[in-house]
């Protein structure tokens, strides 16, 4: 049986430290995300693929597909 992917990820600011949870697009990568606390525009840190690879508590789904079926990260990757 394969393993339910989440589409929920509590995404937390680097800059002001504040979480808010978010719905993670299914068959994308989302590159940016505003702060609604502090209004930083976040991007993804070198090497991850999203905000939610970067600054989420889950992996974006297309990830979290990948490391279930073996295959190689998205985004091309």
């Amino acid at each position: 049986m394969k393993q339910a992917i989440e589409t929920v990820s509590r995404l937390t600011c680097p800059e002001c430290g504040e979480s808010s949870r978010q719905t993670m697009p299914e068959d994308a990568c989302q590159w940016f995300f505003e702060c609604p606390s502090c209004g930083e525009l976040l991007s993804p840190l070198p090497g991850d693929c999203c905000v939610f690879c970067s600054y989420g508590d889950v992996p974006c789904p297309p990830i979290q597909e990948a490391r279930r079926d073996g295959t190689a990260g998205c985004c091309g990757s």
